[in-house]
């Protein structure tokens, strides 16, 4: 699996580094995970479970967000929006996440 440099941690979320090692090595644990859509959708919320099957270990989503159940995965889906709305002015999540990290980037050097 592949992870964004600033993963969105849901409130009830307890152990998220362990919840990405078991996701790195598609192991079962019972979180929800917000990922970026790989067509002209802008985000997708999957069941964990979902990420087992064998197309996603030649495939990897880029995970941007980690929740325990539905419902948080849907409030971090709204933080982001939220977060791009008030930095960009528009809803383009995916290049609101691109720019999050290049600004990052710059700011370093």
């Amino acid at each position: 699996m592949k992870f964004y440099k600033y993963l969105y941690i849901g409130d009830t979320v307890t152990e998220p580094a362990k919840i990405k090692r078991k996701l790195k090595h598609h192991a079962g644990v019972q979180a929800y995970v917000v990922t970026i859509a790989q067509g002209e959708d802008q985000l997708e919320i999957y069941h964990s479970a979902y990420l087992k099957q064998k197309y996603y270990r030649f495939h990897p989503p880029i995970i941007v967000g980690i929740a325990s159940n539905h419902d948080e995965a849907v409030q971090l889906v709204v933080k982001i929006t939220q977060e791009c709305l008030e930095t960009m002015g528009n809803c383009n999540l995916k290049e609101y996440l691109k720019q999050r990290v290049k600004q990052t980037i710059i700011t370093e050097h």
